[in-house]
């Protein structure tokens, strides 16, 4: 059986509902904090998908995420870089993404550069939302069908075309450095874009579909090699139906709950 660990730190609340997650999608999940991997960093290596869930790790100080993402720079590169580079997957959620980001393993080192780790790379961010205040609403998120996604692969060619799940954040809007985003699309590494929810094309969305400003409607990105996604909805909180806002009526999106599984059968394979 696959076995997830979910890094916890201070101020994160939403890895139990990660962790049902992983397990309705047949894996079985361990929810660690992370003083406990700092005390023995090589129990990542026991693990074979690594998630970080949402919330606000450590209040948020200092700026959404960016304590975490020392912690993965700081305590956990030389793990980290052993597990990304074996190909294992890496899920980054909400906060989460926002640690991946100002960690720089998110856009992750072009393939072609000379060092193979992290190292003091940040090439984009997630700032307050363009609304400037905390959004919590339904999105609907489009894949993008030709990205390496390991969480996504195979989504489309099943039916799959878009994730319906919740934002719950105030600082989420992707903003790309110079010549970022056009590696970004050019790599197929952007993985999912907002989409209104009565047009399932990949027309620009607006407000309140795009919930936060983006860029590009990008709701989530993953690194050139496919293995590590960041994303700031929430798939974990639309894993069953009835957790639809409007289930009742007969309504629904494709679960959230596609992505982990996606995660768990490309983990199976490795």
């Amino acid at each position: 059986m696959i076995r997830a660990l979910i890094l916890h730190a201070t101020g994160t609340n939403r890895d139990r509902e990660a962790a049902w997650a992983i397990e309705k999608a047949g894996g079985q999940a361990t929810i660690l904090h992370v003083n406990e991997l700092h005390e023995r960093p090589h129990r990542l290596h026991g693990f074979q998908m690594l998630i970080l869930p949402g919330g606000f790790s450590y209040g948020d100080a200092l700026g959404a995420g960016r304590l975490l993402a020392s912690d993965l720079r700081w305590l956990f590169e030389e793990e980290m870089s052993r597990f990304v580079h074996a190909g294992k997957p890496v899920l980054g959620i909400c906060n989460g993404f926002q640690a991946l980001l100002k960690s720089g393993w998110l856009p992750g080192v072009p393939a072609d550069a000379s060092v193979d780790r992290v190292g003091a790379r940040v090439e984009a961010t997630l700032t307050r939302n363009a609304s400037n205040r905390f959004e919590c609403r339904w999105v609907w998120m489009a894949l993008n069908p030709e990205s390496p996604c390991v969480f996504t692969r195979g989504l489309t060619a099943r039916g799959v075309s878009r994730i319906g799940c919740p934002v719950a954040h105030g600082e989420g809007r992707f903003i790309p450095g110079d010549g970022v985003l056009e590696r970004l699309q050019a790599n197929g590494q952007v993985v999912l874009t907002y989409v209104s929810d009565d047009t399932p094309s990949r027309s620009p969305a607006g407000y309140p579909a795009n919930p936060n400003g983006s860029v590009a409607d990008i709701a989530g990105i993953c690194n050139e090699g496919g293995n590590v996604l960041g994303l700031m909805p929430h798939p974990e909180d639309h894993i069953v139906p009835w957790q639809h806002p409007r289930w009742t009526r007969g309504e629904e999106e494709e679960l959230g709950l596609s992505v982990f599984a996606a995660g768990i059968e490309y983990a199976r394979g490795l």
